[in-house]
């Protein structure tokens, strides 16, 4: 078990989002940037250290966020990829670097700026899971979709990151050596936003209660 406030978080939202056509992470939801609603569950969690990882429309992102709340950035770094076509891992790698900036948290929280469902209740349940000594990372199991992240990063598997390559995230990796995973089982789903449509899904579904 970690207290959460003893984590960081990594929030990788630099991609172009071609599918979407551009600007999906500032696409409003609910009345905020998609973003934002990421933000805020991190927040309400009680992270201790927040990096947001952004790409060519930095500046644009931050301004729809401060837009939509003034002091929303307040306490959160954001770091920006000049290469974000190079692939998620480059962010992730990116980001990595000053979450894990002396004073070392006990984990490392990598959460997707494309899915704004994710859940404070979820972040601090990571934390709170049993973890043996051979543990890399702790995961989610969505009894909807089975959906894999957010990802709670122990310390032991900090060195993975530089093994990606790509546009590629941790699943492989980790999917490759599952005895150093815990699973952690969750209600509800955590999904994506790629396109659109996956937009106005969403913006017509009820927000599961908390």
């Amino acid at each position: 078990m970690i207290p959460v406030v003893e984590t960081a978080a990594v929030i990788l939202a630099a991609g172009a989002g071609s599918r979407f056509g551009g600007g999906k992470i500032r696409a409003p939801l609910d009345g905020r940037p998609l973003l934002a609603h990421v933000l805020a569950a991190v927040r309400e969690a009680g992270v201790g250290r927040v990096v947001v990882v952004l790409g060519r429309d930095a500046a644009a992102v931050v301004s729809a966020l401060r837009a939509d709340e003034p002091a929303g950035l307040d306490r959160v770094l954001v770091v920006v990829n000049p290469e974000p076509e190079r692939g998620l891992a480059t962010s992730l790698a990116i980001g990595l670097g000053p979450a894990t900036a002396a004073p070392a948290p006990a984990g490392v929280l990598v959460v997707l700026g494309d899915q704004p469902r994710v859940r404070a209740e979820v972040l601090r349940a990571l934390c709170d899971a049993v973890t043996p000594a051979s543990a890399v990372a702790v995961m989610p199991q969505y009894e909807a979709d089975a959906a894999p992240n957010p990802v709670l990063l122990l310390p032991a598997g900090w060195p993975l990151v530089a093994r990606l390559t790509g546009d590629r995230g941790l699943g492989p990796l980790l999917a490759a050596a599952p005895g150093t995973v815990v699973r952690v089982p969750v209600r509800g789903a955590n999904p994506d936003v790629d396109t659109p449509a996956d937009l106005a899904h969403l913006a017509s579904t009820p927000v599961p209660l908390t």
